[in-house]
C-alpha cells in the first residue's frame, strides 16, 4: 500500500489523464480554541481525457464523511485508505464533493495550531511544501495539476483570516460567537503554495507604488500581539519594496498577485515559504532581543527569496519535484543579488557572507556519501523530503552565479525575461528554462548542463607556481582534480569547465593586502596554463575563484598559504578574506589542516576581522574543530585558549557594537573554567558588568544554558528565569537548559519526551534534541546509542516527516566519535532494511563521525611534531 508516498509515475500518469478547474474549500475553524479536528469540505471540477478511467485524489484525515462523485455517494469505508480517495469510473466532466473531519497539528506541518503562552489565545497557520495541503482539504497533491482556490472559512469572531486572495470584510457566522470569511479565487496555483493564517493576529499595513505603471500593491506584515512590540515592520517594508523595485526590472514582469502580506508565525520548521500572495515567516525573525547586523542581513535574504519566489515558482512552477534545486536555487542566487545590487542595499558586501556561509553548506553537503547531482532524480515524496539540503540550495546558486558570468548577466536576465512570458500561471522543466537562454545568449548549454547540473562532487582547483632567480612568475597552471565520490555515493568524478578569476595580492606599503591584478579566464581539464603579465613578479597570494565567480574548492599554495596565516585580516576586501577563511576551514575537515592550527590561526585574525557575518561563521566553525576535530587529548586545551580568547574580544571589542554581542555568545558556548563559569554567573545575577553589553532575554537564556550543561544551574535557577521570560521562547529555552544537566536523569527525561511520547510541540522537542548533547557529555551519552539503533526505524515510520527527521538527525551519536559507533551504524544499515530516505539521514550522519575520526587523526599527528 502507498502509506502516505507517491511517486512520480503515479503523479505523470495522473496528470495525463486530469486537468484541474477549480477548487471550493470551506473550513469551519471555530473549533480551534478547543484543538481536535476541524470540518473540511472539498467541492473540485476537473475533466478526465478518458472517460470511465480511475485515479484517486490525496487527503489526511481521521475521518472522512462524505465523497459524492458525480452526483454519485461513494462509501468513504470503500474508497478512503491510505491517504487517498478512489475515484472509479470519471467522466469527461467531473464535479468531486468530500466532507472530511481534518487534525490540527503541533508538529508545523499541514493546519499547525499553538497557542500563546502569554495571551492564552490560538493561532493557526498552514504549511503545505511539500505534500499537506492534504491535511487540510482533498487535494491533487502534484505541482503540476494547477487550478483556482477559493476558500470560505468559520473562524471565531474577531479573528484575523488572511489567504491568498485580499482578506473580506466577514460576514455574521450561523453559529454564535463565529464569522465567515469568503475570499475571492486565486489564479491558477498549485495546491502547495496555498495558504491559511487565522487567529487574533495583529497587522501592520503599507502599499508599494510605481507610479510610472500606476501600480499598487497593498502590503500587510502581521505577527501575535505578544511579540508587536518588537516588530520593526519599517525595515521589512523598505526590504520588500527594495525587492520589488529590483525583481520587476530585472523579470520584466509585475507582481502577479493581489496584495503581499508577510506574517511572521510562531513554531515554523523553516525560514520561511512562498505560499503566494501570503508569505509565512519564522517568528523568531520578530527580534525580541539585541542581534548583529548579520541577523538583519539573514532576514532580508530570506524576505527576498520568498519574494522572488511569486515569480520563480509560484507564477511558473516547476512539473514535478525533479526541478526543486531550480526553485530554490534561483530565489537563492536573485536574492543575493538583489542584495547586492539593488539601489539603497544595506548589505552591498551579500556575496562575501554566501562565500562564507551558504557555500560552505554546499560544499559540506557535496561531500557527504548522500551527493547527488544538482538535478536530483525525485523518484517520490519521500525523496524530495529529504533533497532541501545545500546541494539544492546553495550549490545550484553557486551553479547558477557560474552560468551568468558564462553567458553574460543581460542575456541571462533576458532568456529568464522569455522563460517566464512563455510560460506563465503553467509549469515548465530546466529544459524550458536552458531553451530561453541558448536563444539570448547564442550559447549552447547542452554540455553545460551535463557537466554541472547532471553529476555529483566537488571540484578542487590548486595553483602550481615557477619562479626564476629574480622572482619573476615564469608559469602559472591551475590544476584541477576531481576527487573520488564518498563510498555509496551515485555516479562517477568528473572534471568540469570553470569561470573563475584569479587575484593576485600584494603587501602595499601599509602592509594592507591588496589586489594588484586580475585574471580572469576559462578552466577545463586537468592543466590550464594562466596568461601572465610580462615580468610579474611572484605576489604575496595568488588566490583562484578570486569574486567567488565558479564552484570548487580552492587551496592556497604554500607561500600563499604562509602569507594568509600571517596577514589574513590586512586584506583590505571582504570577499577574499572570506574565501581565505573557507578554503582554510575546508582544508580542517578535509585533515589537511590541524585543528589546533586551524584554531591558531582564526585567533590570530578573527579581532581585525570586519564582516560580522564572517566573525559568526567563524566561531561556529572555530567551536566545531575544537568539539569534533581536534585529539581529545588535546581538546580541553583548545577548548580552554578559545574561551580565554572570547573572553578577551568580549571586553576588547566596542561597547555597545555587533562584535561585543557576537563575542558574549560565543563566550556562553565554550566558557568551561570555575573562573569562566563564574564570569557567566555574574552576567546573569548582575554581578559582572560589561560595559555596552545588553544581557537581555535571549542572551541571558545562553548564558543559563552553558550553566545548566555545565551543573552550576539548577531548577531553581531555570523556574526563575521562566519567570521572567514565560513566553514561548522561553519554554523552549527552558526545555533546553533540562535536557543539557549533566546527570543521567535529565537524559533520561529527555529520551523519554521525545522518543517515549508523543507530545511536544516541533519547537519543544527541537529544543530538548539541542540541550540533550552537550560536547563535554560523552560518557553520560554513550548508552544511548544502542538506544538509538532500537529505536530509529520505528521512529521513521510513526512521525510524521518533519518531527522524525529532527529525532534521526538530532539524536544520532555525532558525539561519540569512535570506530565503535561507525560499527554500531554498519551493523544497522546491513540488517534493519531502512527506507530510501531514513537510510540518508542515517548515512549522513555517519559521514560526520568518520570525517571527525579522520580529522583527529591528523590533530593528533600536528601535536606529535
Amino acid at each position: 500500500m502507498p502509506g502516505t508516498n507517491l511517486t512520480r509515475e503515479e503523479a505523470r500518469t495522473r496528470a495525463a489523464l486530469l486537468t484541474v478547474d477549480a477548487y471550493d474549500i470551506a473550513l469551519d475553524l471555530s473549533t480551534a480554541p478547543e484543538g481536535g479536528t476541524f470540518r473540511s469540505t472539498t467541492v473540485v471540477r476537473f475533466t478526465a481525457t478518458t472517460p470511465g478511467a480511475s485515479s484517486f485524489i490525496d487527503l489526511i484525515a481521521p475521518t472522512v464523511h462524505e465523497v459524492v462523485l458525480n452526483g454519485t455517494s461513494l462509501d468513504p469505508a470503500e474508497v478512503f485508505a491510505d491517504s487517498r480517495i478512489a475515484l472509479p469510473a470519471l467522466a469527461a466532466e467531473n464535479e468531486l464533493r468530500v466532507v472530511a473531519d481534518c487534525g490540527y497539528t503541533n508538529s508545523g506541518e499541514g493546519l499547525h495550531r499553538f497557542v500563546d503562552p502569554v495571551d492564552q489565545q490560538t493561532y493557526l497557520y498552514t504549511q503545505f511544501e511539500v505534500p499537506d495541503a492534504r491535511r487540510v482539504f482533498a487535494s491533487f497533491e502534484q505541482p503540476d495539476l494547477k487550478g483556482t482556490f477559493q476558500f470560505t472559512v468559520t473562524a471565531p469572531t474577531g479573528w484575523k483570516v488572511i489567504s491568498n486572495e485580499v482578506s473580506p470584510e466577514p460576514e455574521k457566522g450561523e453559529s454564535e460567537g463565529t464569522e465567515v470569511h469568503r475570499f475571492a479565487a486565486t489564479p491558477r496555483i498549485s495546491s502547495y503554495i496555498t495558504a491559511l493564517i487565522a487567529g487574533p493576529y495583529v497587522g501592520v499595513f503599507d502599499e508599494y507604488r510605481n507610479d510610472e505603471d500606476n501600480q499598487r500593491v497593498p502590503l500587510g506584515i502581521y505577527c501575535r500581539p505578544s511579540l508587536a512590540q518588537y516588530l520593526d515592520a519599517e525595515a521589512i517594508f523598505e526590504v520588500t519594496k527594495q525587492g520589488f523595485e529590483w525583481f520587476q526590472e530585472k523579470f520584466d514582469c509585475a507582481y502577479p498577485f493581489s496584495k503581499y502580506d508577510q506574517l511572521f508565525v510562531p513554531e515554523f520548521n523553516a525560514g520561511a515559504m512562498e505560499n503566494a500572495g501570503a508569505v509565512t515567516i519564522r517568528d523568531q525573525y520578530v527580534f525580541r532581543s539585541k542581534v548583529t547586523d548579520a541577523a538583519y542581513e539573514a532576514r532580508a535574504e530570506t524576505i527576498l527569496h520568498e519574494l522572488a519566489h511569486m515569480w520563480f515558482g509560484d507564477l511558473v512552477t516547476m512539473e514535478w519535484w525533479n526541478d526543486l534545486w531550480l526553485n530554490e536555487s534561483f530565489a537563492t542566487f536573485t536574492s543575493i543579488l538583489c542584495q547586492a545590487d539593488a539601489a539603497g542595499s544595506r548589505w552591498p558586501q551579500a556575496w562575501t557572507t554566501f562565500a562564507n556561509s551558504m557555500k560552505t553548506w554546499a560544499y559540506r553537503q557535496d561531500q557527504l556519501p548522500s551527493t547527488h547531482p544538482i538535478m536530483a532524480d525525485i523518484n517520490d515524496l519521500e525523496d524530495v523530503q529529504v533533497n532541501f539540503d545545500g546541494i539544492t540550495y546553495a550549490k545550484g546558486a553557486s551553479v547558477l552565479k557560474q552560468l551568468v558570468a558564462y553567458v553574460g548577466k543581460d542575456e541571462f536576465f533576458a532568456g529568464v525575461q522569455a522563460y517566464m512570458k512563455r510560460h506563465a500561471w503553467g509549469n515548465a522543466r530546466l529544459s524550458d528554462l536552458l531553451g530561453a537562454l541558448e536563444q539570448t545568449s547564442g550559447r549552447d548549454l547542452k554540455a553545460w548542463s551535463k557537466a554541472w547540473l547532471e553529476t555529483a562532487g566537488i571540484n578542487v582547483l590548486r595553483p602550481e607556481i615557477e619562479v626564476d632567480a629574480d622572482g619573476v612568475m615564469t608559469s602559472l597552471v591551475v590544476r584541477q582534480e576531481a576527487p573520488a565520490l564518498p563510498a555509496g555515493a551515485k555516479g562517477e568524478a568528473v572534471l568540469r569547465p570553470h569561470r573563475i578569476a584569479i587575484g593576485l595580492y600584494d603587501l602595499d606599503a601599509d602592509g594592507a593586502l591588496v589586489r594588484t591584478d586580475r585574471i580572469e579566464l576559462d578552466i577545463d581539464g586537468e592543466l590550464t596554463t594562466v596568461p601572465l603579465p610580462a615580468g610579474r613578479r611572484r605576489p604575496a597570494v595568488v588566490l583562484l575563484n578570486d569574486d567567488d565567480l565558479s564552484y570548487a574548492k580552492v587551496r592556497l599554495d604554500a607561500e600563499s598559504l604562509a602569507n594568509v596565516t600571517a596577514h589574513i585580516a590586512d586584506f583590505t576586501e571582504s570577499l577574499p578574506r572570506a574565501l581565505c577563511w573557507a578554503s582554510a576551514w575546508d582544508m580542517t575537515r578535509d585533515g589537511e589542516l590541524a585543528a589546533r592550527d586551524y584554531l591558531a590561526l582564526v585567533l590570530s585574525g578573527i579581532g581585525r576581522e570586519s564582516d560580522i557575518g564572517v566573525v559568526q561563521s567563524l566561531t561556529r566553525q572555530v567551536k566545531t574543530a575544537v568539539d569534533l576535530y581536534a585529539d581529545p587529548a588535546w581538546r580541553a586545551e583548545g577548548l580552554t585558549a578559545l574561551a580565554d580568547a572570547s573572553l578577551e574580544q568580549l571586553h576588547a571589542a566596542p561597547a555597545g557594537g555587533d562584535h561585543q554581542l557576537a563575542w558574549a555568545r560565543m563566550f556562553a558556548t565554550v566558557a568551561t573554567t570555575p573562573e569562566h563559569l563564574a564570569v557567566l554567573s555574574g552576567l546573569l545575577d548582575g554581578g559582572t558588568v560589561v560595559e555596552g553589553l545588553s544581557v537581555d532575554d535571549e542572551l541571558r537564556w545562553s548564558l543559563l544554558v552553558r550553566l545548566s550543561a555545565t551543573g552550576v544551574a539548577d531548577e531553581a535557577a531555570v523556574l526563575a528565569e521562566l519567570e521572567r521570560d514565560n513566553t514561548s521562547a522561553g519554554q523552549a529555552h527552558a526545555a533546553t537548559c533540562r535536557a543539557a544537566r549533566p546527570t543521567a536523569e535529565a537524559k533520561a527525561a529527555a529520551w523519554a519526551s521525545v522518543v517515549e511520547a508523543e507530545t511536544l510541540t516541533n519547537t519543544v522537542q527541537e529544543a530538548v534534541i539541542h540541550g540533550f548533547a552537550q560536547v563535554e557529555q560523552r560518557e553520560l551519552l554513550a548508552p544511548y546509542t544502542a538506544k538509538y539503533f532500537a529505536a530509529v526505524k520505528g521512529i521513521f515510520e510513526q512521525r510524521s516527516h518533519e518531527m522524525g527527521q529532527q529525532i534521526i538527525v538530532g539524536f544520532y551519536p555525532t558525539m561519540q566519535v569512535d570506530q565503535a559507533t561507525l560499527d554500531a551504524t554498519d551493523a544497522w544499515l546491513a540488517s534493519a532494511e531502512p527506507a530510501p530516505a531514513l537510510r540518508r539521514m542515517v548515512v549522513e550522519s555517519r559521514a560526520g563521525v568518520e570525517r571527525a575520526l579522520r580529522a583527529q587523526a591528523a590533530d593528533r599527528a600536528a601535536g606529535a611534531k
